[in-house]
């Protein structure tokens, strides 16, 4: 079955154009040219709808093993260190990538935000840079499901020990997003 949703994901991430921009080995992120999905008002940028962003995506299979006794203060460092890393190499790769100059926001769609049970994921997140906004799946409810049904496949395939502490059921999604500006000023 793990085979299977391997595969699919990466169906999924060439269908989307996720790709990988830095081959470091600590590199934990892929990127993603897309658009605003709606009117965004973060602190210090206004964007449009449609305008150009730059998702950023888990790379799940270079993500560090969560120990079997579940996440533990030496694993979330190194989280956070391969994390903020990896924001530096994106940062890097949008600097040198002309093309890209029209991005104004680096953003994407997450379940690390809040599991329901704490909210480590949202303090790790905020004093990484990002706001965090409520996600609506643009199919509502019953696609929310289905993308939390899919992000539960990709956490039991690539990090098990991950489903230990979520639940279908609990899952909430959310966006995360830095103006251009302010990504450079922490990241470039």
């Amino acid at each position: 079955m793990r085979f299977l949703v391997r595969k699919l994901d990466d169906l999924i991430r060439k269908r989307i154009q996720v790709f990988e921009f830095n081959l470091e080995p600590d590199c934990i992120l892929r990127l993603q040219v897309s658009r605003a999905p709606r009117l965004i008002q973060l602190p210090d940028l206004t964007l449009e709808g449609g305008e150009p962003v730059l998702l950023i995506h888990m790379w799940n299979e270079r993500l560090p093993i969560i120990p079997p006794t579940g996440p533990d203060l030496p694993w979330a460092r190194l989280i956070f260190r391969q994390f903020r890393h990896s924001l530096r190499l994106a940062a890097g790769y949008l600097r040198d990538h002309p093309e890209l100059n029209e991005v104004r926001a680096i953003g994407g769609v997450t379940i690390l935000v809040s599991s329901g049970l704490h909210e480590g994921g949202r303090n790790f997140l905020e004093a990484m840079g990002f706001t965090i906004f409520p996600y609506i799946s643009p199919l509502g409810r019953f696609g929310e499901f289905w993308e939390n049904f899919y992000s539960c496949m990709i956490v039991w395939t690539f990090n098990p020990v991950g489903m230990t502490s979520r639940s279908l059921f609990r899952l909430r999604r959310s966006e995360i997003w830095m103006s251009r500006a302010l990504f450079f000023d922490r990241y470039g």
